[in-house]
């Protein structure tokens, strides 16, 4: 509604999930306000390929040259910073846990681990292009996840304590999960040079995720 949380205008959402014949599931987001206000709608769930343990074996492919670091209170600083050197760089796949204990590494100590926004590399501003890939050596699965969005948020689980039950009573313990939200840019009402959030009445916002299983 208008105001809640303190975002101005009804906000109208849709969010569509569909499994489909090629062992995609396809989400798509829409929204339409009533006022000018701000949007930026993405998909949390967690992922584990192999079915138990942690996540720190899984092999990551990020299609992202840049990312965006953050301050110690994990908000984005405005900077677009090259992975190249850092453990931000998975344009060659690397498991999870490669670098993920590196806390002489600023934004790895800031976050415990991996919460980061990466800017994903696109030929066009909103095309429907490939943003992850992930493998799970131990069971061989692979899936890959395809956005319309501009960035990739990846989270490695780093705030899980065993305190969520999962599927099957399964208890999602300390980086056992790990997920990968499409989106734009976290706080990007307060930097310009970010991609927009913002959606003003007459527009429609909308964003498609495919979650595909190899």
């Amino acid at each position: 509604k208008d105001g809640e949380e303190g975002y101005p205008g009804d906000l109208t959402v849709a969010a569509v999930y569909t499994v489909t014949d090629d062992n995609a599931l396809r989400v798509v987001f829409t929204a339409t306000t009533d006022k000018d206000t701000v949007c930026n709608l993405t998909h949390h769930s967690y992922f584990n390929l192999a079915g138990k343990g942690n996540i720190l074996d899984h092999v990551v492919y990020l299609n992202a040259d840049k990312f965006t670091p953050v301050d110690s209170t994990l908000i984005p600083t405005g900077e677009l910073r090259p992975v190249a050197g850092t453990p931000f760089d998975f344009l060659t796949p690397t498991p999870i846990g490669a670098h993920i204990n590196e806390t002489n590494n600023e934004q790895i100590k800031f976050a415990g681990g991996y919460d980061d926004n990466w800017v994903l590399n696109k030929t066009s501003p909103g095309e429907l292009s490939l943003a992850a890939r992930v493998y799970d050596p131990a069971s061989g699965r692979t899936m890959e996840v395809w956005t319309t969005s501009p960035g990739v948020q990846f989270y490695s689980g780093n705030f899980l304590d065993g305190t969520i039950t999962g599927k099957d009573g399964k208890v999602y313990q300390f980086r056992y999960g790990f997920c990968f939200e499409p989106q734009h840019f976290p706080d990007s009402p307060n930097h310009p040079e970010f991609p927009t959030t913002e959606l003003k009445p007459g527009q429609r916002a909308k964003s498609i995720l495919l979650l595909i299983g190899i």
